[in-house]
């Protein structure tokens, strides 16, 4: 049996503004199993981001976690104090942010915010940080590591970047690495050289990781699990495998019809119509009901739990559920689909 590393159960932030509360995670649960990759995967303003902020307690001064757990090998990390999450972070459980040229900061060279780390979390002396940051920047296949280390990050490339976020990540030899978007922004090129970089530490390493993307490619080549997250909940959660072949929420199978396939003689794309609710104003009922056309009332009054369907996956949709009207409905591309895939 796999061992649960990371387990969140029905996790719930809000951010308290002018126009009312907004509840940008609304009831997300999700388990990280040891050296495994889960992904999660959405919409922008699906709530990804928030998910893995409220996991660190990252979160900005109007926001905050609202309810739930989120047990790190059976502690709660909400529980913690501030000064226990402070020695957490970056040294247990890491993160890679989404955009490395604002998440590193312009006026220290690359080896001071490297090293920076490891005096806080390994208790180095500043000249064995430094000796180690020089390491860290090979590791990550960063060329003439020696002179890099004495660079500003305006002066490397997004790539190099984005690499000297991942040596800062994993310093300390997390075991959970959290990567947000680690590609945006970079070419195709850069964008496989990072993703077969983590995938190497990972396995060299033995680290957990939680990969939030909107590429459903990047999942599927990277990804052991994958949740998948509308409107600050998580509509369906298996192995990759499954989701690929075997799509069972209306969104999850929408997004994979948007998708261009090489391998197909594909006319046009077929996209999910409609858009994202606010999180000000969430639909009455299942928070997709507004853009599937399978919808029932029964849909459209009462939002549908995460219902388990005896295969370890889960999916929130009343499909799945005795409670569902009919034995056949038409999904969001016109095809017929039996209630019990």
């Amino acid at each position: 049996m796999v061992e649960t590393i990371l387990d969140v159960r029905d996790l719930r932030t809000s951010f308290y503004t002018d126009e009312g509360e907004v509840k940008a995670v609304d009831g997300v649960s999700f388990s990280v199993p040891k050296g495994k990759t889960i992904g999660i995967v959405g919409e922008s303003g699906s709530g990804k981001s928030i998910t893995s902020l409220s996991i660190l307690r990252l979160l900005a001064s109007n926001g905050k976690v609202v309810g739930g757990e989120v047990r790190f090998k059976g502690d709660n990390l909400l529980a913690y104090s501030e000064k226990k999450m402070r020695s957490l972070r970056g040294n247990k459980i890491s993160m890679i942010f989404q955009e490395p040229m604002t998440s590193l900061n312009p006026v220290f060279t690359v080896g001071q915010q490297i090293s920076e780390t490891l005096i806080e979390h390994q208790g180095m002396s500043k000249k064995a940080a430094m000796a180690k940051s020089v390491d860290l920047l090979k590791l990550v296949g960063i060329p003439s590591p020696d002179k890099r280390v004495k660079q500003y990050p305006y002066e490397l490339s997004g790539g190099m970047r984005q690499r000297v976020m991942i040596a800062i990540a994993l310093a300390c030899n997390p075991e959970i690495l959290i990567a947000d978007e680690p590609t945006t922004a970079l070419d195709v090129t850069i964008q496989a050289q990072i993703l077969g970089l983590i995938r190497d530490l990972q396995q060299r390493m033995g680290m957990s990781v939680v990969l939030i993307t909107h590429d459903l490619g990047v999942v599927a080549e990277t990804c052991d699990y994958v949740a998948v997250m509308y409107a600050g909940q998580v509509v369906e959660y298996s192995d990759v495998r499954t989701l690929f072949r075997k799509p069972k929420h209306p969104y999850t199978v929408g997004l994979l019809k948007s998708l261009p396939r090489p391998d197909e003689d594909q006319e046009k794309l077929i996209p999910i119509h409609g858009t994202v609710p606010s999180p000000l104003h969430m639909p009455v009922g299942c928070r997709f009901n507004p853009r599937c056309p399978a919808a029932t009332d029964l849909c459209r009054e009462k939002l549908p739990d995460l219902f388990d369907d005896g295969e370890g996956n889960q999916v929130r949709c009343w499909i799945y559920n005795e409670q569902w009207p009919g034995e056949k409905e038409v999904d969001v591309f016109g095809e017929e689909r039996t209630a019990r895939c």
